[in-house]
This record gives C-alpha cells, sequence and structure tokens, in this order.
C-alpha cells in the first residue's frame, strides 16, 4: 500500500499515542512499590503527572491508611480520596507553588524509622515546588525563572541554579524526612534520566555547588537581583551531598527511551522501519530541525542510514533561545518542525510530528504539530511568510493556520518531546 497523506498522518499519530500510554503512572506505578511500611506511610509529589500517580498509588493500596500532599499543574489535577491534591503554576511557579512546598516539606517533619515516604515525581515539578531560600521572595526566584526560560538553557542548568536558590529542592526535602525511609517513583522528563534533575531532585543528593549556579548565570548574561547574587555568593557547600541521604532510595517507573521503544513497536507494526536516534537530544530547536531534515534526505535519497519506508524517532528536549525580541507564539516543538519544514522545502515523501508528551509545548495548547510534503504550500497560500514567523518564534500561528496542531489536552504524564520523521 503506498503512502499517501492519510495515512502518513495516521501512524504519526499512533506512534505519538504510543509513546504517551507507555509512560502511563496507572500502568507503570504498581510495579516499583516498595514493602508496606511498620508505621505511617506519608504521600508527597510535585509534577504534572503528580496527581495521577497519586490517583494510580490509592488504587494500588486501596487498603493502606495514605496521607499527604501533591501539587501538579493547573488543569492536571485527577481525583484522589486520600492524598490530597494542590494546582500551581507551570513554567513560572505562583503562590500555590511556594504554599505546596511549605505544606510538603512540613507533612514529611518529626518521623520516625519506621516510617514511609514516598514521593512522586514527574517533568515540572522545579516550578511547582518552590520554596524561596532564606533571604529570598518568591519574586526573586521568578525573575531567575523567567531569564533561564528564555536562555536557551538546557534543563540540567537551569534545575542547577533553581536547586541554589531553594529551600526544598536538591535533597533537602529527603533530608528533613530523616529517619524516615523515602522511596521516590518518579517519570523522567530530562535527557540522561539523571535523578539529579529530575524536578531538581527534592529527594536526591546535589553534586553542584553555588560555583556552578554562578557560572551558569554569567554564561547566558543573567544578572541576579542583589538577594540572589547574595545568596549565590556564598562557598558553602550546603546542599545534601552522595552519601548523606542513605535513607533515600530512587525508582525511574518511566522514562524517555521506554516511550521510544514502544513507539518503534507500533511504527514497525505499520510497516514502517524504526530507528531510534537517541532519547536525550538537546540543542537549539530549529537547528535540530534542520540537522533531522538531513538524515530524513539522506533516507530519502540513498537508504541510509536506513532504507525506507521508515521512521526515525528521537527525545529529549530542544531548547528555544528568545532574546530581547518579543516572541510569538510556539514552543520548542512546533519550532523544530517549522525548522524541519524549512529544510525539507516539500521534499516528496515525508512527513514529521513532534509533541511534548504531557500535551502542552512551552505554554501553547497544542502538544505539538504535523508537518507534511505541502506544509510552506499551504502556509504561504494563506498569506504566511514561514521563515519570517521562523525568526519570530511563531511556530504555533504557522501550524494553527494550517489546521495541523496535535491538541491532547494534559495527558497527566511526562516523559519530555517525542519526534517522529516518516520517510516513505
Amino acid at each position: 500500500m503506498a503512502w499517501d497523506d492519510k495515512r502518513a498522518r495516521e501512524a504519526l499519530r499512533a506512534v505519538f499515542d504510543a509513546a504517551i500510554a507507555a509512560a502511563d503512572p496507572r500502568i507503570m506505578l504498581g510495579q516499583h512499590l516498595p514493602p508496606r511500611p511498620k508505621g505511617r506511610c506519608v504521600v508527597v509529589g510535585a509534577g504534572k503527572s503528580a496527581a495521577l500517580m497519586a490517583a494510580a498509588l490509592e488504587a494500588a493500596w486501596p487498603d493502606m491508611d495514605l496521607g499527604g500532599v501533591v501539587v501538579t499543574r493547573y488543569g492536571h489535577a485527577a481525583p484522589t480520596r486520600r492524598i490530597e491534591v494542590i494546582e500551581a503554576a507551570h513554567p513560572v511557579p505562583d503562590a500555590n507553588s511556594e504554599r505546596a512546598a511549605r505544606r510538603i516539606l512540613a507533612a514529611v517533619q518529626g518521623l520516625g524509622p519506621d516510617d514511609l515516604v514516598i514521593a512522586l515525581i514527574s517533568g515540572g515539578g522545579s516550578a511547582l515546588l518552590a520554596l524561596p531560600a532564606p533571604g529570598l521572595t518568591l519574586a526573586d526566584k521568578q525573575a531567575v525563572n523567567r531569564a533561564l526560560l528564555a536562555s536557551g538553557a538546557p534543563i540540567s542548568e537551569m534545575n542547577a541554579v533553581r536547586k541554589h536558590l531553594s529551600a526544598i529542592k536538591g535533597g533537602r526535602l529527603a533530608a528533613v524526612a530523616f529517619p524516615a525511609r523515602v522511596v521516590t517513583l518518579a517519570i523522567s522528563d530530562v535527557p540522561g534520566d539523571d535523578p539529579a534533575v529530575i524536578a531538581s531532585g527534592p529527594t536526591v543528593a546535589d553534586p553542584t555547588k553555588f560555583a556552578d549556579a554562578r557560572a551558569i548565570l554569567a554564561r547566558y548574561g543573567i544578572a541576579p537581583s542583589p538577594a540572589v547574587a547574595a545568596r549565590l555568593a556564598q562557598d558553602a557547600d550546603e546542599t545534601p551531598k552522595p552519601g548523606e541521604l542513605a535513607h533515600a532510595e530512587f525508582r525511574i517507573i518511566a522514562a524517555p527511551g521506554m516511550a521510544l521503544r514502544q513507539a518503534a513497536d507500533v511504527a514497525r507494526a505499520r510497516g514502517l522501519a524504526p530507528l531510534i536516534l537517541g532519547d536525550a537530544l538537546e540543542g537549539e530547536s530549529r537547528e535540530a530541525g534542520t540537522l533531522m531534515a538531513g538524515i530524513a534526505r539522506s533516507v530519502r535519497a540513498h537508504g541510509l542510514p536506513l532504507a525506507g519506508p521508515a521512521i526515525l524517532l528521537s527525545g529529549g528536549e530542544t531548547t528555544v533561545t528568545i532574546g530581547d525580541a518579543k516572541p510569538g507564539r510556539g514552543g520548542r516543538n512546533t519550532e523544530f518542525l517549522l525548522g524541519l519544514a524549512i529544510a525539507l522545502d516539500g521534499l516528496p515523501g515525508i512527513w514529521a510530528a513532534a509533541g511534548d508528551t504531557d500535551g502542552i509545548d512551552g505554554t501553547e495548547d497544542a502538544a505539538g504539530a504535523i508537518v507534511t510534503p505541502d506544509t510552506l504550500a499551504r502556509a504561504r497560500a494563506a498569506g504566511l511568510d514561514p521563515r519570517a514567523m521562523l525568526a519570530a518564534h511563531d511556530s504555533y500561528t504557522l501550524f494553527a493556520a494550517v489546521g495541523d496542531l496535535i491538541k491532547t489536552g494534559p495527558t497527566l504524564t511526562n516523559v519530555n518531546d517525542i519526534r517522529a520523521i516518516l520517510i516513505a
């Protein structure tokens, strides 16, 4: 059967949906639970999946006396009976982020060695769990967060700074819970699945120092407020380090690699040869689009690195450097796709999809979009200039105009971005 537009679109959407399904905590979480404690079980958590993870835990332990509180993004709540859910802002924290962090820290204080803390951690937790360090205000943290988001810094560097401005991240939550056992169940959304980076590692020892945070801000030309500068000017190594959190254990229950393997299985069943290029790709979104277009051209023209019909799959988190200009509408996935489309320049037989598995690309209401061989032609017919829109970071507007956004709504999970390029 020939690959036409309808068949290619259906395959790409099936692949994307399979990646999301592979990270559903209702399926994965019960397989990773620790033994039940002799004492209390306190549940805390933060992230876009925290509420659904809490509901999954309640379902797995229906007769357990659970209590605690988790925080998730506005619109990402799930019904729970024993664990409280607070909603807060993302990607820039708000007052609810601070309130939730205080509640969570209070929930793990005063516990004993027979008690168990289960920490449900997923992507987005850094913004949602925002308790300013002594001497700082929420406004200080918000300003640094906004600057980092616009800088193009990778998530590992952003979270290294956030940890040193926090009273709960960088292992401090687990330190307060001592001597209770702490078991973290995490859905990874970061390249490399580094536990210290996921949600800024509230239960994980921190290998970074104040000097690292200072260097990151300097690297991106970010001038901190006097209070932040004073905080980072310290030389003390203040976050818990490896060896200090022996009572804490970390388990990843879902990760980008798992999602990509499931996507590959679905693609194979549809007659496509899958090639996973990696689950930890980073870099500037539009440049990543140009690079991927080159690989797709090679498959199309020479059957390298594999012959078609094929699908190139990748995960990770690219970035968008905004600079001083006021941006249009868009996220890293639609910017990647517009860069890809421009580099392909209407080459026949290539379609692509990219989206964030949490259902939200940046701050928009779409997970991502689909590129077809005639994307640019349809955009120009609508009076749009694709190159100008890419320069203005206005990719969402272009894909909305041609009707090719992918809208899933909040998926309540998050293993970061999934990119799929189909070559007939």
